[in-house]
């Protein structure tokens, strides 16, 4: 249990140099900002290195800490450039590194074992089974989903390892963190590479089925901060300046004066941005259709109105040590005391000093030159320079102006690195070479039939068991088959809540003799561990690199499912498997969109519509989620060079009929193309950039 005893750590959003300033006067306690590549935010303005120095000079400057997001999916071919942007941000003193893909955090553990390690809300974390798996991965901290309520939230700090942070405020994303695909296989930017072109804030069925309010939870500081949680994050790095500066210092006061917000408070925060007001719907298990909002233009006309102007940086105070002796190097020391009481300084030498041949060095002159400090962070007084200065002596102004530059250089660089060093355990010994178990894996065809009656018809059908080796039913209608597949689904949330239900759902399956788990995220590894399952990763857990692939193969013994957005060639590099035919599932929501537009008795049988009349299926998950199909299916009969690229092949059947089922298993056989008119896609994201 790493539990918080102290306020919360406030954390803020920098697009740039002016919101960081901005956040840094409102009194964040740290800022996250990403680089020019691998962060989920491809679109703000982001840091180059040199920027990227400057940010973490003010912040440490300021006693705050600075993070760094490399929060994407990574390819192979951009690893080793992604671990060596990591280790330079290490080596100019960055606190963290905010990650989402296993792979990496597998390269950085051994590569950059100092680095602290933060698991992204990308990585899809519901409960303390996920947050432990990531601590053991070598992550400090884990950044839990948004749609946890303040029990789970509770329950999950109280329970796992590492620390814990939450989202405090901003926009909701209406899918779970690191589930999207409807940007990326729709529209053909990837949310998970950070193009995300929000579909979600499309109209649907002639209004706006998925676009959420934002976040605040301003109205539950006292429990929040009882909770235990290490962090609390402010969502916006695409936000103006004053969005940034108000919302931060609001919650500031909040923190510090240990108070839910007043009216008026919570009035500024709508004015400053929001969609028609904002939810805590999650936090409070009320998750019904007030939680949707649009951005209008009265909400402009109010973000407009709050503007501040510009925010430019603070000065710290410093004092020096300055030494100008004749025939001795001269010296300065440039130091300051931070906010620990610790003092940071930086000492230089320079050219000696030679005997005046007119007139020789004035103290004032001197100190007032040293103390010119120009565009730098720093105010140093004549009156907090001590200055040894020998009697008739010189020196050019060039070399006392250099010795300054120089003195200030050094305690840039010492301020970077005024840093705790991350814990260096977990280092998890020599990268692995092995890929999956090929004896349980290779050349196998997989399953996954959504309806459990037409599941039931088809275990009876010679066609359909001789066909697929891996049958997998969802585990929560496992009771509702009288015929007994051979695997069953493991629900891709569980929250903390609902473990021991999904525990004992496993082990009523193991009784009834199922063989195969499928693991959807990785919490579900401690889920099955022990149980005696053949345990397959799914798609779900977003493998797109050898390194994800490797660091799943030492818990997951069936084999993975590669990524949804990669090519066959992709798949075929890694050795995975992929999914070949079915409609993709695009967003996994927490609401349940079926009760709210059309009631339960619609239940799998209901669709968005979107303004180009493409229909898109929605299925009920467990426990009420939903899960938004894609409006086409993926089909690769007719492409066996391509299926021969993979290892092995997983079909999934969501909305398809038992007859249609059948047709499918004979059209892969024969491999036939789809009948002319029939709408399709094939695998992958055709336009997949690296980074």
């Amino acid at each position: 249990m790493r539990r918080k005893d102290t306020l919360p750590e406030l954390l803020a959003p920098a697009g740039d140099m002016e919101c960081l300033y901005a956040a840094i006067e409102a009194g964040a306690d740290a800022v996250y900002v990403g680089g020019q590549a691998f962060g989920a935010r491809a679109y703000a303005k982001n840091f180059t290195i040199d920027e990227m120095k400057d940010a973490l000079t003010y912040c440490h400057l300021n006693g705050a800490r600075l993070y760094v997001t490399i929060n994407t999916l990574i390819l192979d071919s951009e690893m080793d450039a992604c671990v060596d942007f990591a280790r330079e941000l290490y080596e100019i003193g960055v606190d963290a590194v905010i990650v989402a893909d296993l792979g990496v955090v597998r390269r950085l553990r051994r590569e950059v074992p100092g680095l602290e390690l933060h698991a992204s809300t990308q990585m899809s974390v519901h409960n303390s089974l996920g947050a432990d798996f990531a601590y053991d991965a070598g992550c400090e901290r884990v950044v839990l989903a948004r749609e946890l309520s303040r029990e789970n939230i509770r329950a999950v700090t109280e329970k796992c390892k590492c620390e814990v942070e939450v989202f405090l405020h901003g926009a909701l994303c209406v899918c779970h963190s690191g589930q999207c695909l409807f940007s990326s296989l729709v529209g053909g930017r990837s949310g998970n590479r950070g193009e995300c072109a929000q579909p979600c804030r499309l109209p649907y069925d002639n209004g706006y089925a998925l676009s959420l309010k934002d976040l605040s939870l301003a109205r539950h500081i006292k429990e929040l901060c009882d909770s235990g949680v290490a962090s609390l994050k402010i969502e916006g790095r695409m936000k103006s300046p004053d969005y940034v500066y108000t919302v931060t210092s609001i919650y500031r006061r909040l923190l510090d004066e240990y108070r839910d917000a007043r009216n008026e408070e919570y009035r500024l925060l709508e004015r400053v941005f929001s969609r028609g007001g904002f939810t805590d719907g999650y936090f409070k298990s009320n998750l019904y259709s007030d939680m949707l909002g649009v951005r209008s233009e009265g909400d402009k006309e109010n973000s407009r109105a709050e503007a501040h102007g510009e925010f430019s940086p603070r000065r710290t105070t410093v004092k020096a040590e300055v030494r100008i002796a004749l025939g001795e190097s001269s010296a300065m020391r440039l130091y300051y005391v931070n906010k620990d009481g610790r003092e940071v300084s930086a000492l230089v030498a320079g050219i000696a000093a030679e005997p005046a041949r007119n007139a020789p060095l004035e103290s004032e002159d001197v100190k007032k030159r040293l103390s010119k400090m120009g565009n730098t962070y720093y105010a140093l007084s004549p009156s907090d320079i001590s200055l040894d200065l020998d009697d008739g002596v010189n020196l050019s102004p060039s070399v006392i102006n250099q010795l300054r530059r120089d003195a200030v250089e050094l305690l840039n660089e010492a301020v970077r690195k005024n840093r705790s060093e991350a814990r260096t355990g977990a280092d998890g010994g020599a990268p692995s070479t092995a890929c999956c178990n090929k004896d349980a894996y290779s050349d196998k065809k997989i399953a996954y039939v959504y309806d459990s009656k037409t599941l039931d018809r088809l275990l009876e059908r010679e066609e359909f068991n001789t066909y697929f080796d891996v049958a997998f039913a969802p585990l929560w209608k496992l009771d509702e088959l009288k015929n007994t597949p051979n695997g069953v689904a493991i629900p891709p949330v569980v929250m903390e809540d609902e473990i021991d239900e999904i525990r004992a759902m496993l082990k009523a399956a193991k009784e009834r003799g199922v063989k195969y788990a499928l693991i959807q995220n990785v919490s579900h590894i401690a889920l099955v561990k022990d149980m005696g399952f053949v345990a397959i990763g799914g798609t779900r857990l977003n493998v797109t690199n050898s390194s994800a692939r490797d660091e799943l193969c030492e818990s997951i013994d069936g084999g993975v499912i590669a990524s949804s957005e990669l090519l066959p060639i992709q798949v075929g590099d890694l050795g995975l498997c992929a999914v070949v035919y079915g409609r993709i599932p695009l967003m996994l929501t927490e609401r349940c969109f079926i009760k709210d537009s059309a009631g339960c008795d619609a239940c799998c049988n209901f669709s968005l519509r979107d303004r180009k009349n493409m229909k898109f299926p929605i299925i009920r998950e467990y426990r009420h989620r939903n899960q938004i199909l894609n409006s086409t299916v993926t089909y690769m009969a007719d492409k066996p060079q391509d299926l021969r690229k993979l290892r092995a092949e997983a079909y999934v059947f969501t909305t398809e009929s038992f007859s249609e089922i059948l047709e499918v298993i004979y059209n892969y056989k024969h491999q036939n193309p789809l009948k002319n008119g029939t709408q399709f896609r094939r695998m992958g994201r055709r336009d997949f950039k690296k980074q």
